[in-house]
């Protein structure tokens, strides 16, 4: 496994990071057993990085959790998780004011029954309550020793200097984290978020590298998804997300290129996110064991760059105006020739 500070942090994450979603999801997820099966055998592949939230499987995915951490050895983990969907059905059980985040934050240590969450992220923005108040309970809970790092999720790229603006005003040094979709198919993220990610010293963490599956190839061969499925179950969000005649091309290409490294296609997929300019690490899925061991392994697979360059190229992100502007501007006014970097 491989090790990456994130963000401006010194904290070493692995570049693969378990990811719970399916914890304890009975429409798509796995059981306790087979979540036990895969958190060992994360770890013991050498993975110190493990993601959830309180929306997962309705509070579920974090009460397994926690349980099954007990088995292991707490201080070499990185333990994350995330706080802002509704959590009850009055007013302020959501969102990212002071009141919501400490509880939500509270209720997740309990679940997880640990003392400290390492990494406590907003997973989404609240409209509605300003900044400075959100970072100011993020403040308090890191200066109380319930929360050691920050993070966000799902937050524009100008939101996140604006967050990250009012986190030094309340005297937490920087973010380290977004926490964002991000897969070969859908790299909208490469326009602002990413740059803004970068400016601002956050480590960019993946969800859905794998399209929700798409690119595992579990699909191939298919016009249609199999009842029960994923993207059975949420066709309204990814058939248009991510399936058509393309896409479809695209995996075979992809299959082909595993099969010629001896690799796995999943792999491939999560070793093209794990090459892009300011990803720290890919969060793995999985519902079967079988399904993790190609996702760790993905972690110290360097792609030949004639292939990165082809996937490059496959579905490459518009970045529009005035990125293609200043492509053109930009090198006329700063040729080459004049200016030398250090």
């Amino acid at each position: 496994m491989i090790y990456q500070q994130l963000g401006r942090s010194g904290l070493l994450v692995s570049r693969t990071c378990l990811g719970t979603m399916t914890f304890g999801n009975q429409a798509w997820g796995c059981d306790a057993d087979e979540c036990r099966q895969l958190t060992n055998a994360f770890i013991e592949g050498g993975g110190n990085f493990i993601d959830t939230a309180d929306l997962y499987a309705n509070t579920a995915s974090e009460s397994i959790l926690g349980t099954l951490l007990q088995d292991h050895d707490r201080d070499a983990l990185v333990i994350a998780t995330k706080g802002w969907f509704p959590q009850a059905n009055h007013a302020n059980a959501r969102g990212l004011s002071r009141r919501h985040i400490i509880t939500a934050c509270e209720a997740s240590l309990k679940r997880l029954k640990i003392d400290t969450i390492d990494l406590y992220q907003f997973h989404g923005p609240d409209p509605y309550t300003p900044l400075d108040e959100s970072l100011g309970a993020m403040a308090d809970l890191i200066r109380s020793g319930k929360v050691r790092y920050a993070g966000l999720s799902n937050f524009h790229g100008w939101q996140v200097v604006q967050a990250n603006e009012a986190a030094k005003r309340a005297g937490i040094t920087s973010l380290i984290s977004g926490q964002y979709m991000y897969n070969l198919l859908r790299r909208d993220i490469e326009r602002d978020i990413v740059p803004a990610c970068q400016s601002e010293g956050l480590g960019v963490i993946c969800w859905s590298p794998l399209a929700s599956g798409f690119l595992s190839g579990k699909y191939r061969g298919r016009e249609a998804p199999p009842p029960g499925s994923r993207f059975d179950q949420m066709g309204k969000v990814l058939l248009p997300r991510f399936w058509n005649e393309h896409t479809i091309a695209l995996v075979e290409r992809m299959a082909a290129m595993a099969k010629e490294l001896n690799e796995h296609l999943v792999a491939v997929a999560l070793a093209w996110c794990l090459a892009q300019p300011g990803i720290t690490s890919v969060i793995a899925g999985a519902s079967k064991l079988h399904h993790l061991e190609p996702q760790l392994r993905a972690a110290e697979l360097n792609l030949p760059e004639a292939m990165l360059a082809e996937l490059n190229q496959a579905f490459p992100c518009d970045r529009g105006y005035p990125d293609d502007w200043f492509q053109v501007a930009g090198a006329n006014t700063f040729p080459p020739e004049y200016i030398r970097q250090a």
